[in-house]
């Protein structure tokens, strides 16, 4: 089997769906992620709420991942995850972090700058029981990020929690909770032909009032 990767200089995509101009936009950026969400889910774009985040470690080195927005909250971010997690020990190093939604389906980006923050025991505990039970028991089987010596060592440890709990509520794992993010910058990105995409960021300034800008693409 040749595996020879394909010319990647080569790979061409035009942008001709939609234009974005200031009079599109709302004044408020969490208002305006909100409207396109919206419209990224009635698009029935698969996974609509997976984002990438991007984390830096004790030696500055930049990590990125995909996770799953679990809602926007007080006009911030949250997702859920294991504290222990490479993630999660990154963030409590530094929690400055970025946040990027790809829908490629509509030809979009959104680009997110925040703090994060753990929610409350009371905010995690009521999420952690609104889930499948298998996920709460994938929550106690996975010592995430840590090494693994087999697939079987994994599926052991579940079926011996799926025994123990067989007949009781799961609790949740006092490592395993919700972090809410709250964002400084947010930049909308909306392809465009002959790559002069739109692109519009919104700051906060020291009165932490949010100032919009067109960017150059």
């Amino acid at each position: 089997m040749d595996a020879t990767i394909k010319p990647i200089a080569n790979i061409r995509q035009e942008y001709l769906m939609a234009s974005l101009d200031e009079g599109d936009l709302v004044a408020d950026p969490i208002q305006q992620f909100n409207k396109w969400f919206n419209e990224a889910s009635e698009a029935a774009i698969e996974d609509v709420n997976a984002m990438t985040l991007s984390t830096i470690d004790e030696n500055q080195k930049p990590h990125a991942r995909i996770v799953l927005l679990k809602g926007v909250e007080n006009n911030a971010f949250v997702f859920f995850t294991n504290y222990n997690s490479h993630k999660g020990k990154q963030i409590e190093f530094n929690p400055h972090v970025s946040l990027v939604f790809h829908w490629k389906e509509l030809q979009r980006q959104v680009r997110i700058e925040g703090i994060a923050s753990k929610l409350s025991e009371i905010e995690s505990s009521n999420y952690f029981k609104s889930r499948p039970k298998e996920s709460q028991l994938g929550a106690w089987a996975s010592l995430q990020s840590e090494i693994l010596e087999s697939r079987t060592v994994l599926e052991n440890r579940f079926l011996d929690l799926q025994n123990q709990y067989a007949e009781s509520e799961v609790p949740k794992p006092s490592h395993w909770g919700g972090y809410s993010i709250e964002p400084h910058l947010v930049e909308f990105w909306q392809g465009r032909s002959s790559r002069l995409h739109d692109r519009f960021c919104y700051v906060r300034n020291e009165h932490t009032e949010w100032v919009l800008n067109r960017l150059n693409p």
